[in-house]
């Protein structure tokens, strides 16, 4: 597959196919003799787990090591719950964090229904 048909089938954009490429989470392709990089089935499912995992919200830190682990089927996946765990606790912190956001932002809700934009409750808590 050329980077185009690949890029298509993952969703991905080529210039994220590069960059993954660059950052060593996919192997380089073969070139044509056209110089065009040819992917195969291994890149095609390569790219699929880093961006289903990028989905999720894992750092690229975090793909290396689940793809390091992936690399190795006999390896213990405690590694892998590890990195979960840790994962999971970013999730709950953001979660808190957006919760608290939601409910100021929440305050300031049907205020501005009969008033001007000088008595704006929004405008107010932006501009503070």
């Amino acid at each position: 597959m050329k980077i185009g048909e690949i890029a298509k089938r993952t969703g991905l954009k080529i210039e994220t196919i590069r960059f993954y490429e660059s950052e060593g989470l996919i192997p380089s392709p073969i070139r044509s003799g056209g110089n065009y990089r040819l992917y195969d089935r291994s890149h095609l499912d390569r790219l699929s787990f880093v961006k289903r995992s990028r989905d999720l919200g894992f750092t690229l830190d975090q793909v290396r090591s689940l793809l390091h682990l992936a690399d190795d089927p006999q390896e213990s996946c405690a590694e892998a719950d590890k990195i979960a765990a840790v994962h999971i606790l970013e999730i709950d912190r953001k979660l808190a964090d957006l919760t608290a956001l939601r409910a100021e932002i929440a305050q300031w809700g049907g205020t501005c229904t009969t008033g001007t934009v000088a008595e704006c409750k929004v405008i107010d808590a932006l501009t503070r």
